[in-house]
């Protein structure tokens, strides 16, 4: 699309926003300091590059099977400064443990170590990228159904090492960009049919937990998830969204809530606004579950846009880190990551172009009519020519135009994998 369309239609835009009292230009600042971090799984559909690898597991699963997957972490790497490159904006890199630089070894989960990540540190600070990170508790011999929350004392205190070892490298990180690392923790512990262990087990979880945490790491965050159920684990999960909520309320953790982890009928946005008054921060998991936790890619669905308006009516953006998380194995991997990105990026920017003082005054005047109106008008105003304004400032292609540039990709790259 020619600039000088974009720049006419974001003027006329500016004007429109500016009549109900929103400042476009600050908004577009917003934007600029609006991280995603993005999750180095989608480009390989969470295999990682263990030597010893298995297959995947621990309640989770990645569908499809499209050419070009990336097969080690060079072509991982290049996958995900190509998707970068097509985001306006500049992100994190989400990383889960079983991506380290491993050389070729057999390094088992307990025994990894900042020397199996310096690569990565030394990459993203080649690359202006920021690190996040997060254990690995699933498809490992010892991950069964139980890892922390495992009445088995031998198999509960390797995944109790793992995880220190974890904070370890995240804290590294952290010092190494200056800016502090943010790790989530999150593990598929669960029944698969009746159980009338679940306090064994969840005070077996509170005890690793404590564990891990006891040693003060300044320069990373912790973030705890919970979860529904797991494949294979449908009847129990030890760290249900309860679990997690209180021993984050009680220990001054951060919640990760992940849009996919709720009963179908719940809102995840719903609960930015029931926990923040008791949490310091929260962490969120962005992908979109389909009937139930299939992590696909991130669209602007009403479930998502809620989530966004949420925090921005709670007055939360510095109180949120945004996260993506799903892995859709049956598309072409870097447009995943780039529709996926893009849509969380037109949820928050549609949620930061509400007139949101005018319509609380009004709700609180017992306007509701009038709120009803607004909100619904907000639909149909020229949010889009604002986020193509935001591709344009960050020269990046506008539109569908990114399509085009991930088929020359293609060619020139992943066909010849």
């Amino acid at each position: 699309m020619k600039t000088e369309l974009v720049t006419k239609a974001y003027e006329i835009a500016k004007e429109r926003y500016a009549a109900i009292g929103v400042d476009t230009e600050k908004v577009l600042k917003q934007m600029q300091d609006f991280h995603l971090s993005l999750h180095c799984w989608q480009a390989d559909d969470v295999k990682g590059f263990e030597v010893q690898a298995g297959a995947l597991s621990g309640g989770i699963q990645s569908t499809g099977d499209f050419p070009g997957a990336a097969r080690n972490i060079d072509e991982l790497r290049q996958d995900i400064l190509k998707a970068k490159s097509l985001i306006p904006g500049n992100h994190r890199l989400n990383l889960h443990e079983i991506y380290g630089d491993f050389k070729g070894k057999v390094v088992d989960r307990d025994e990894v170590t900042v020397e199996h990540f310096q690569s990565w540190i030394d990459w993203a600070k080649d690359n202006n990228t920021m690190l996040d990170f997060n254990s690995s508790s699933f498809s490992h011999p010892k991950s069964g159904s139980l890892t922390l929350a495992n009445p088995d004392e031998g198999i509960r205190q390797f995944w109790v090492e793992h995880t220190k070892r974890c904070r370890d490298i995240a804290n590294a990180m952290g010092e190494a960009q200056g800016d502090p690392c943010i790790m989530n923790l999150w593990v598929h512990d669960g029944c698969k049919d009746v159980s009338v262990n679940h306090a064994l087990y969840r005070n077996t979880l509170k005890k690793s937990l404590d564990e891990v945490f006891a040693k003060e790491q300044p320069m990373m965050k912790d973030c705890i998830e919970g979860k529904v159920f797991g494949i294979g684990l449908e009847s129990f999960t030890v760290g249900s969204h309860d679990f997690y909520t209180a021993y984050a309320a009680q220990n001054d953790k951060i919640l990760t809530i992940d849009t996919g982890h709720y009963h179908p009928t719940e809102s995840a946005a719903d609960k930015v606004s029931a926990v923040l008054p008791f949490l310091k921060e929260l962490m969120l998991h962005v992908s979109r579950p389909v009937r139930w936790d299939s992590d696909h890619v991130t669209i602007m669905d009403d479930p998502t846009q809620e989530l966004f308006f949420e925090i921005v009516r709670a007055g939360a953006l510095d109180r949120v880190h945004y996260g993506l998380d799903f892995f859709d194995g049956s598309i072409n991997r870097i447009g995943a990551y780039v529709i996926g990105s893009r849509s969380a990026q037109k949820c928050m920017l549609r949620a930061l172009l509400e007139p949101r003082e005018t319509i609380s005054q009004l709700e609180l005047a017992g306007e509701g009519y009038k709120v009803l109106a607004i909100i619904e008008e907000q639909k149909a105003m020229p949010w889009q020519a604002v986020y193509d304004e935001f591709c344009v400032r960050n020269n990046v292609p506008v539109g569908q135009e990114f399509i085009a540039d991930i088929d020359q990709y293609v060619a020139d790259v992943i066909s010849k994998r």
